[in-house]
């Protein structure tokens, strides 16, 4: 009984595997049904458990069904070249700088000195361009960058960049170099009427301005009949803009005889200098001054124009009171009853 194999295919010490020799025991029968216990083939592949199974759909799961060799796992997709990408991102970049410099932001260097002291020569400004987009107009003491409204600059110096300085100008990665651009402080709009006598203070609707913005040493006003004596009333789509450095600033008070009678169109405003972003000693940002929100600075055109706008809103919005319980009141008419 020694030389009686213990342990045969299936598993099991049945009577009838008692004096089988280990030698006799060979491969089962083609086409022999499975019992089902085992949990692999003889040469090692690995089946799902049922080789009965396999055997119909005439193949191991690692030959795949059928027969077919199994599907190739798709290739790691090769990464591609830094090099290969640098022109994309730039690509991308210089897009992005175009919509944000269209849209949004754009830098302007100021070339002189009309502005100081709040503004100085070299100065990099960032200017919104995103409100006016959504029909929002200037509004008393902000600084603002317009365009050329009357050839203002004639006889200036004008820059000359060069070709690369001119690209990064147009797409906003340097502050803009264009000569055609001015920036002022708005002190009158629409329904306005601004005035100054002898050395000021300047006036705006009667109501005497504290301009502590003003370059030190400057009168708010100047003594001159050049234009620095005036008293002008702004009409509708226009502003009345005045350099901070009130003795050194050809703004609206020298160009009264244009074709815009000193005034700015709105449409020419590129937008509002909300931060003085260069050098970064310099970092600052522009509010309007407390000056402008002062009482009683508004025209009476302007009050009753306030006062019709608020008018105009009333009668929706009574309606609109009236209307909500009614609705409420249906609502609850007409929710769902829960049933069980």
């Amino acid at each position: 009984m020694g030389d009686v194999a213990v342990g045969a295919r299936s598993g099991h010490d049945g009577e009838e595997n008692r004096g089988r020799p280990e030698e006799a025991a060979g491969p089962a029968a083609v086409g022999a049904p499975d019992s089902g216990y085992g949990s692999g083939t003889e040469d090692g592949r690995v089946t799902n458990g049922h080789s009965g199974q396999n055997g119909r759909n005439g193949g191991t799961e690692e030959e795949g069904v059928g027969g077919t060799p199994p599907a190739t796992p798709p290739a790691a997709k090769k990464q591609r070249s830094f090099w290969k990408e640098l022109p994309i991102l730039i690509g991308i970049a210089l897009v992005l700088a175009l919509l944000i410099k269209t849209f949004l932001v754009q830098a302007f260097s100021i070339p002189s000195s009309s502005m100081e002291n709040t503004l100085q020569i070299g100065d990099r400004v960032l200017v919104d361009k995103l409100t006016p987009w959504f029909g929002s107009e200037p509004e008393r003491g902000e600084v603002v960058v317009f365009h050329d409204p009357a050839d203002w600059l004639a006889g200036e110096p004008t820059p000359d960049p060069n070709a690369l300085q001119t690209v990064l100008s147009w797409i906003g990665l340097m502050p803009s170099a264009d000569e055609k651009d001015l920036i002022k402080r708005v002190i009158g709009v629409a329904g306005d009427t601004v005035e100054c006598n002898k050395t000021g203070p300047l006036k705006v609707n009667g109501k005497a301005l504290n301009e502590p913005y003003v370059y030190p040493g400057n009168t708010p006003c100047s003594d001159d009949d050049q234009g620095g004596r005036f008293k002008a009333t702004v009409p509708e789509g226009k502003i009345w803009v005045m350099g901070d450095h009130r003795q050194n600033s050809r703004d609206s008070r020298y160009n009264q005889s244009d074709k815009n009678g000193g005034m700015v169109p709105v449409d020419e405003v590129v937008g509002r200098a909300i931060v003085v972003a260069w050098p970064m000693d310099r970092w600052s940002t522009l509010p309007v001054p407390d000056t402008f929100g002062q009482d009683g600075l508004q025209s009476q055109a302007q009050t009753r124009s306030s006062a019709a706008a608020a008018l105009s809103v009333a009668p929706q919005g009574l309606a609109l009171a009236g209307v909500a319980p009614f609705v409420w009141w249906r609502r609850r008419r007409t929710a769902p009853v829960e049933t069980r």
